[in-house]
């Protein structure tokens, strides 16, 4: 049992873009449970739970609702797409065609592409930085090419050595975490500064739409891993293992980003939490974290590969990605990433900050119409295989309707953006209070309700596009 486990991890996966077929389904819910554990079990995430006490500057308690709410929130939405997976068994990125036709779709695709290798560029930088904390003239360029190396080994066997990688590194970092807790919670300095800061409607909004975009921004690639789930008895495991598993770690690291950020000042969260810890704790802890944090990037590089392929089948008829297309894709997204992250190191906090609030304007409108369309609409019905027709069969090449939606759910959300490069006329009305993400979420699902509703040829929406059983979509192709 355990040499034909070991064979699985280390061979490299087979499937691409295509639907996962009945015979290869397998996994449970509390394995997509450690992998969205451990993805998150990063710096990044710390750093990002920081900005709550720094940034934002929120009293400690203050910032632990915001963040729990917003994780809480946003992770309803994100678990949704879960559970998609097993029914389906395709990519994320490649159902959207059900709802935005064949190349309408491979917009929405480009903006989650963008978003896996800024996350990817981002995790780079932090690894780095905890090395660099402990190591000061350590090779800065050379730490980052080595962490990318690692996710890329990792990302090219594929799926099942990607998941129990990162279900590993749950467990090693769960337990660093503990040793963190306990540590901020001895500090005098976390307990003197509880009360630091200001409450502000402003920044608690600020966090509370970072906790949703946080769990948002891994709504497109969360069925990569449950559309191997089996089809009939995955659904519900798929929500709750994605649920629980991504809210409460990224939850529980941001809370102590937050402490770290009140309880050391004037240095980064990494270092302050090396500084907390103690030498030998806190270096085991900085490592552990850094290495977790590249190994575990590769569930970034695996999916920006599969986006990848999506985007390029769309436009070539007739081709179906295998192995080797995946090996290059993951090369170069890897090299792109790389550059990226050494460009951006200097600047990280502020460009990260505004990367955040740019996803969460465009995914949102991509969610609503996405979950709205799939639970509401055609209750999970969709003809898969027509997914990969050239001309992008009933679902067509351009679903003019939906991308309106999508248009309108974006810029329904303007007057009320609050970024430090604009600011809308009713968020600065409101003191700089951002509910972009609200009235994004309601007006792209409500439009496209009225559409589906009045008007449903307008999102090729029609009798044969309903379906009694999806028996044959799911193993048909």
């Amino acid at each position: 049992m355990k040499s034909m486990l070991r064979s699985r991890l280390f061979e490299i996966e087979q499937e691409s873009i295509a639907p996962i077929p009945a015979e290869a389904r397998h996994g449970r819910s509390r394995e997509l449970f450690t992998i969205w554990f451990g993805m998150n079990m990063t710096p990044l995430t710390v750093v990002t739970g920081a900005t709550a006490t720094t940034l934002l500057g929120l009293p400690m308690v203050a910032s632990i609702i915001a963040i729990f709410l917003g994780h809480a929130i946003g992770g309803i939405a994100m678990a949704l797409h879960a559970a998609q997976g097993p029914q389906l068994g395709v990519p994320q990125m490649l159902q959207a065609r059900g709802q935005f036709g064949s190349r309408g779709a491979s917009l929405i695709v480009a903006v989650a592409i963008l978003m896996f290798v800024g996350y990817f560029s981002s995790n780079l930088i932090v690894s780095s930085d905890s090395i660099a904390a402990l190591l000061p003239e350590a090779n800065g360029t050379a730490m980052v090419i080595g962490c990318a190396v690692l996710s890329f080994i990792i990302a090219a066997f594929g799926y099942n050595l990607v998941r129990k990688v990162t279900a590993l590194g749950a467990y090693v970092v769960g337990a660093l975490v503990l040793v963190s807790f306990a540590g901020l919670l001895a500090s005098g300095d976390f307990w003197a500064q509880m009360n630091h800061g200001e409450f502000t409607w402003t920044g608690f909004f600020a966090m509370l739409a970072i906790g949703i975009v946080w769990q948002l921004t891994y709504a497109p690639y969360v069925s990569d891993y449950s559309r191997y789930m089996p089809a009939k008895s995955g659904t519900k495991g798929a929500f709750w293992g994605t649920y629980l598993g991504c809210v409460t770690s990224s939850a529980v690291l941001m809370v102590l980003g937050a402490g770290v950020g009140i309880a050391v000042t004037g240095v980064d969260s990494m270092t302050g939490l090396h500084g907390l810890l103690g030498p030998v704790l806190g270096a085991a802890v900085l490592v552990g974290f850094a290495l977790v944090a590249a190994a575990g990037n590769s569930v970034n590089a695996y999916c920006s590969a599969l986006c990848a392929l999506t985007l390029v089948e769309t436009f070539i008829s007739g081709w179906r990605p295998g192995i080797k297309a995946r090996l290059v894709t993951s090369l170069v997204l890897h090299v792109l990433g790389v550059a990226l992250a050494l460009t951006a190191a200097t600047s990280f906090a502020s460009s990260y900050f505004s990367f955040l609030s740019v996803l969460l304007y465009v995914l949102i409108p991509w969610s609503a119409v996405n979950l709205v369309d799939y639970y509401v609409i055609r209750h999970g019905s969709y003809a898969v295989d027509e997914f990969y027709a050239a001309d992008g069969g009933r679902y067509g090449r351009w679903n003019a309707g939906a991308l309106a939606v999508f248009a309108i759910g974006v810029l329904a959300q303007v007057p009320f953006m609050a970024t430090s490069f604009y600011t809308g006329v009713v968020a600065e009305a409101m003191g700089g209070i951002d509910i972009a993400w609200l009235v994004g979420l309601g007006v792209s699902s409500m439009v496209y309700i009225v559409i589906a509703r009045t008007a449903p040829g307008l999102i090729r929406l029609d009798s044969e596009a309903q379906f009694s059983s999806i028996e044959p979509q799911i193993h048909g192709k």
